[in-house]
């Protein structure tokens, strides 16, 4: 089944990848979609990479840690001189 790329760029860029990998162009565009839907479907939410970064660096969420800062720490964050 043919694939006719009328965009500029997308045939530039498809010709560069298959150029780099040393493929054909088909081969090119089967490598770059396979990859980019594995990239797709696991991906991490930001609620799992939340969860990641709090199990790597142990940090346990309790009620403490749920509080909201006071508004002093966000003043003095921006506090200019």
């Amino acid at each position: 089944m043919p694939i006719n790329v009328t965009n500029e760029q997308a045939d530039t860029l498809t010709r560069k990848f298959a150029r780099l990998e040393n493929v054909s162009i088909t081969d090119a565009i089967v490598i770059a979609m396979r990859e980019a839907i594995e990239r797709r479907l696991s991906a991490e939410t930001p609620l799992q990479t939340a969860a990641r970064l709090r199990a790597k660096h142990g940090v346990n969420l309790s009620a403490d840690n749920k509080k909201p800062l006071p508004k002093e720490a966000f003043d003095e964050m921006w506090e200019r001189d």
